[in-house]
Parts: C-alpha cells; sequence; structure tokens
C-alpha cells in the first residue's frame, strides 16, 4: 500500500502544474469535458479516483488526477484521445491508463498500469450531488445585476470572456476582478463540484461590491493559448479586466481591486506593483511568498509525508528534484535542456519510458515552468502601490501559511499603504472549512466557502472602500418668514452639590 501510494504521490513538480494533451480531431465540440470517478483496488483497500478533463480552445486538452483520501489535488495528466481509444499518462507517478470511451463518453474502461500494479478500471462520469442539482434547478434570480461580458487584452491581442454581476441600486459601486490559481480555469474556479468563485462573487455582490470573474485565456470562452502563457502574461489580462472595469457603468473607477487565489495572489501582487493602472487594493487569498522552485519542493515532501514516506525516501525525491530545477535553470537551450531532463528521469526511474520522460522533459522547460521557477515574489513586494489584505488557511498542504505569508507581510511592510494578515485555523488551499463544518443540503454536506474567511474579507473591503454616494437632498427655497417675537427667557433649575 505504502509503496502503491509513494508511486502516485512522489511529485516533482508538485500538485499545482499544468498539463496539456495532444489535439483532439475534428472541428466540432469536444468528446471529454467533465470529470469521471472510479474505484482502484490496491493491496489493501481501494482508492477513489477523479479525473477532470477540461478542453481548452487550441485544441487540446487539460486534464488533472484526485486522490481525495490522500489530499492529493491536480496531479498533471496527459490526454491522448483517437476515435475511441483513450489514454491517460500520469508520468509523475509513473502511471498511465489504456481503455476505451464507451456509452457516448459516460464511460471510460481499460486498465490502469504502474510498477508492480495493473488492474482494470472503469470511470464512471461524476454527475452532480442530488442538493446539487436541486440548488441549480431551483435556483432563483439573484438579488442583483448578473450579465456575460467580453473585454479585450490589448497586450496579448485576446479576448476574455467572464461574469459581471453588480448589485441594485444607482451606484457607483467598487468592484473587483477575481484571479484564478495554476492550471486553465473557467469562470467559477470549480474544484469536483466547489464551485468556489461563483460563491466569492454572490457572498460580494450581496454586500455591495461589484464582481468580474472570467475564463482563463484559451479555456471556456476566451480566446489564447493557456499552454505558452506565464505568470507576467496572466499580469496583462489582470490589467485588462481592472482597465474593463473602470469604464463599466455603475463602478467606481478609482475603487477597483484584485483579489487572486494562489498563483492568482501572485499576479494581483505583480499588477498592483506598476506604477500606472495599479488596483485600489489587493486581497490575496494563499498567495505565494517563497520562490516558486521552493513552493514546490515543499510541497513535493509534505505530500509525501502524508503517504507515509520515510526520510530516506524524501531526501532522494527531492535530490532528484533539485538537479531537475538546476538543469533547467542552467540550460537555456530548450533542446538541450529537454535532453538532460530525460537521461536524469530515466536515470533514476528504469521503469519510466522514453515518451513518458519526453513529455515530462516538455513540461519542465515551458515557459511557464521557467518563469515560475525563478520566480521570487519578495523582489516586488516593496513596489506595490496599494493596500494588501493576506488571507491564508492553517490547513493548507500547498502554499504553507507559515512560510509564505510572514515572508509577504515583511515585503510589504515596506510600503506606506498598509497589509494586514489572517491566518484562518482548518481552512485549506480552496477556503474550505474543515468538512464537519460544511452546511446539510438535501441530506448531504455540501463544500463551502469559509464563513470565517468571508467575515473577514468583508470587514476589510468595507475599511477600504467607500458606500455608493447617496444622491444629495434638493434645497427649496421658500419665502422668509415673518420673525416671532422673542420669548422671555427661562431659567433652568440646576442642581448644586455642597461640600
Amino acid at each position: 500500500m505504502q509503496k502503491l501510494l509513494l508511486f502516485l504521490c512522489s511529485i516533482l513538480l508538485g500538485c499545482t502544474s499544468a498539463s496539456w494533451a495532444t489535439p483532439f480531431a475534428g472541428d466540432g465540440p469536444p468528446r471529454l469535458s467533465g470529470q469521471w470517478q472510479g474505484p482502484l483496488k490496491v493491496p489493501g483497500g481501494v482508492l477513489t479516483l477523479t479525473i477532470t478533463i477540461v478542453p481548452l480552445s487550441n485544441g487540446t486538452y487539460y486534464a488533472a488526477l484526485d486522490v481525495p483520501q490522500q489530499r492529493i489535488s491536480r496531479m498533471p495528466v496527459d490526454v491522448e484521445l483517437k476515435d475511441d481509444n483513450l489514454t491517460l499518462r500520469i508520468e509523475q507517478a509513473g502511471s498511465h491508463f489504456e481503455g476505451k470511451v464507451l456509452a457516448g463518453g459516460d464511460k471510460l474502461s481499460g486498465t490502469w498500469q504502474q510498477p508492480g500494479l495493473s488492474t482494470a478500471l472503469v470511470l464512471e462520469r461524476s454527475a452532480a450531488p442530488a442538493a446539487a442539482q436541486a440548488t441549480k434547478k431551483l435556483r432563483l434570480t439573484p438579488p442583483y445585476r448578473e450579465s456575460e461580458v467580453t473585454f479585450s487584452n490589448p497586450v496579448g491581442k485576446l479576448k476574455l470572456s467572464g461574469t459581471l454581476t453588480v448589485p441594485s441600486g444607482e451606484g457607483p459601486f467598487p468592484a473587483v476582478a477575481l484571479l484564478s490559481d495554476t492550471g486553465p480555469q473557467e469562470r467559477e474556479a470549480d474544484v469536483q463540484g466547489y464551485h468556489m468563485f461563483g460563491m466569492l462573487a454572490d457572498y460580494l455582490t450581496r454586500h455591495g461590491i461589484a464582481v468580474l470573474r472570467f475564463d482563463d485565456r484559451g479555456v471556456g470562452k476566451s480566446g489564447g493559448d493557456y499552454t505558452r502563457a506565464t505568470t507576467a502574461d496572466f499580469v496583462t489580462d489582470a490589467q485588462a479586466a481592472l482597465a474593463f472595469l473602470r469604464h463599466t457603468p455603475l463602478i467606481a473607477p478609482q475603487q477597483v481591486g484584485l483579489v487572486g487565489h494562489g498563483e492568482g495572489a501572485n499576479v494581483a501582487l505583480l499588477a498592483a506593483a506598476e506604477l500606472r493602472g495599479a488596483p485600489a487594493f489587493v486581497v490575496s487569498l494563499a498567495g505565494n511568498g517563497q520562490p516558486g522552485r521552493d513552493v514546490l519542493r515543499r510541497q513535493q515532501g509534505e505530500i509525501m509525508r502524508l503517504i507515509g514516506a520515510d526520510g530516506a525516501q524524501i531526501k532522494a525525491a527531492q535530490n532528484l528534484y533539485d538537479q531537475l530545477v538546476d538543469a533547467v535553470r542552467q540550460t537555456p537551450n530548450t533542446a538541450a535542456a529537454r535532453a538532460k531532463v530525460i537521461t536524469l528521469l530515466r536515470s533514476s526511474n528504469t521503469a519510466m519510458d522514453e515518451p513518458m520522460a519526453r513529455a515530462r522533459a516538455v513540461q519542465l522547460t515551458s515557459p511557464w515552468s521557467r518563469f515560475f521557477l525563478d520566480f521570487d515574489p519578495a523582489h516586488r513586494l516593496p513596489q506595490v502601490q496599494c493596500p494588501v489584505l493576506l488571507l491564508s488557511g492553517a490547513a493548507d498542504l500547498q502554499v504553507a501559511a507559515g512560510r509564505n505569508m510572514g515572508i509577504l507581510q515583511k515585503g510589504l511592510r515596506q510600503t506606506p499603504f498598509g497589509v494586514e494578515a489572517h491566518r484562518l485555523a482548518g481552512v485549506n488551499h480552496w477556503f474550505q472549512p474543515d468538512p464537519a463544518e460544511w452546511p446539510i443540503v438535501a441530506g448531504e454536506r455540501q463544500p463551502a466557502f469559509s464563513p470565517e474567511a468571508l467575515s473577514e474579507l468583508h470587514q476589510w473591503l468595507q475599511a477600504h472602500t467607500k458606500p455608493a454616494a447617496a444622491p444629495l437632498p434638493v434645497t427649496v427655497k421658500r419665502p422668509a418668514a415673518r420673525p416671532k417675537p422673542l420669548a422671555p427667557a427661562r431659567t433652568r433649575a440646576r442642581k448644586v452639590a455642597v461640600n
């Protein structure tokens, strides 16, 4: 059991790195889009695997593996689809699935293989929980305005699409744009039925703040190519969102800010460090303070400890990680860097074949990886041009609150704008409280955004934004009234204490 879990979880670059696949054929709608779930029988028990597949606008797929029992999320998966033949490669775990797409895409049936294990696996399309279906079916008109919008990023030469929610009333209202974490995500930032950004937008709009949430470039209705983008490119998307909000009716242009999650928080801080067009304020939800390479290294160690790996196994895996990162950072030539990575991977794991090692090398040398490995948020923090709120969860396994929040606080204290920080007990990376605290809807516990986090966010935003200006009273001039005779003065009795 321990050996199997180690193969599933020994992540060379961490859970949050993205994975892309070969193009799917045809001009019609993609055949695979959604989540598939199934039981993987292993020595000593059963693991529930969830595969999420998201079609990108450039004709490729983004896919990720979740193993809830091991608190593992978004392990990258490569997708290859030829007719009904499907191959899913999870090279970081030394595993792959080969099978068929059945029942019109509702079932994936085949064989799961990894060193020491080969077993049949059936994945079925996940249906929304009964409570979620009922909520969606009975969704009432929200007490605010909601509209589909499109705006342009002139730097990236692309259009982005999203949803804008505006409070009822005359305005003008403060506004925020929501920026997503690593990996191509649609506007709701959905994680296994938990619509993080949808919930956040609903809460903020009900409390008087307009919210723009949008599909990442190359996802949903947004243009562009996510696979070629870096964190710096996402800054231009954030700036385009700010410009759009500032020119939108009912929005107070001087009160437009950014709320970023994970990598999106770092994108927001980078946008705030620009001299022109900086947001009025920034909220960082689990932002990174450490350099990217250190964040990913720590993630790897934390996950390996969770599955019971001993100190020697963790040390060996992180030594390999260090060698891979050094090979990429010290070799500007992409072809040469990939050759070094392939050699290191195959020499450390004889079970890894050439195609798998090559796919991993492509990931490690991608524009995003190169930027993120060298990215150190602390360098730009003193240049931030606005107040910042830092929120992190104490139960976050991906971005450790203790390590990262302290670095962010230290850098932001050098600015004259102020920083406030809160570490929330029991809250994870997606700002969910302990599952025991989730609300029960239609007899089922439903994931929810931490009420404590929402309260801290609301109070801080109230203090850093101004309410909509009330209309001035109309003054009506009346003829001067005749003065009344003065009344005789009255003397008011007063008690005096006598000593």
